[in-house]
């Protein structure tokens, strides 16, 4: 990946989760029939794994194609989402953990209208923002990373408004695949925050059902997750039923909640495919709240 990011201790590559949605959100294009549910390949390009990275075991094609549909399932709904909004006159787009996101670098002719901020840990965000430079994307004016040390305590909306987020101008902000390693205080903080925000912001944010209730194809799955979580130091913390996340986000502030189900993805996104493919039911589940 060149010297630079071997040597430089300030950056640090993403954790093996973010570059997993990458390379799986590259598999979906590559080893599934179309129509794409996304084509994202870009985020391949960031990750540059070693030529061998389709035998890995958690990237065979049959064992992970309920993982994999989830991941693009998931990502074209709120792709979908910040592309309505934008069309409404939403101008700022807020996405919370962002690892090897790519909406800014495939969507260009969207996220130019916007201001889009990526909120990360600031070891790999300072990779990133390397990796882009080196494959030639760089840096565009509307384009804001932003790199919070949450481990620090640091308070990611003032780093926010100091990247020029305004919290008078309506924004949608996602959070995709991160509630799971927060605690519900935390969870609950983050809400409060986002319904303070100008009325007509929107808020996508995934959670994991409680491991018994999800869907019995992709339990061992899940089980196998939390466990490689738990040992890498990263463990889940956080599970809520629909009906609990509802609760929380109306005791947050929001106007408007609603759950979208991993079943409503499928309907929408999957719908006559030959192939089979489709996000399993009852696993990772959308939150949308409306302030």
């Amino acid at each position: 990946m060149g010297e630079s990011t071997v040597d430089d201790r300030r950056t640090a590559a993403p954790d093996s989760t973010a570059l997993r949605v990458a390379l799986w959100r590259a598999m979906h294009v590559q080893v599934d029939s179309p129509p794409h549910v996304l084509e994202d390949e870009i985020g391949l390009r960031l990750a540059a794994p070693d030529d061998g990275w389709r035998r890995r075991p958690d990237m065979d094609p049959h064992a992970t194609s309920l993982f994999r549909a989830s991941i693009v399932a998931r990502a074209r709904f709120i792709e979908d989402l910040v592309v309505e909004q934008a069309g409404q006159g939403v101008g700022q787009y807020v996405i919370l953990g962002a690892g090897l996101d790519t909406f800014a670098q495939r969507r260009p002719e969207i996220a130019s209208r916007l201001l889009v901020f990526e909120v990360d840990q600031p070891g790999p965000q300072a990779w990133k923002r390397q990796r882009l430079i080196e494959l030639g994307f760089g840096i565009p004016e509307w384009l804001r990373l932003v790199p919070v040390d949450f481990e620090a305590g640091d308070a990611w909306w003032q780093r926010l408004a100091v990247a020029g987020f305004d919290a008078g101008r309506q924004a949608v902000v996602a959070s995709t695949g991160v509630s799971m390693y927060l605690t519900k205080d935390a969870i609950a903080a983050m809400l409060r925050q986002v319904a303070a925000l100008a009325p007509g912001s929107t808020l996508a944010m995934t959670f994991l059902l409680p491991l018994e209730l999800a869907d019995p194809t992709v339990r061992p799955g899940l089980q196998l997750a939390e466990k490689g979580a738990r040992a890498s130091g990263t463990p889940f913390i956080s599970f809520f039923t629909p009906t609990e996340m509802l609760t929380l986000a109306r005791e947050a502030g929001f106007r408007e909640v609603q759950h979208v189900s991993a079943a409503t993805l499928a309907q929408r996104y999957f719908a006559g495919r030959t192939d089979g493919l489709r996000p399993p039911n009852n696993s990772e589940e959308l939150l949308v709240a409306a302030t």
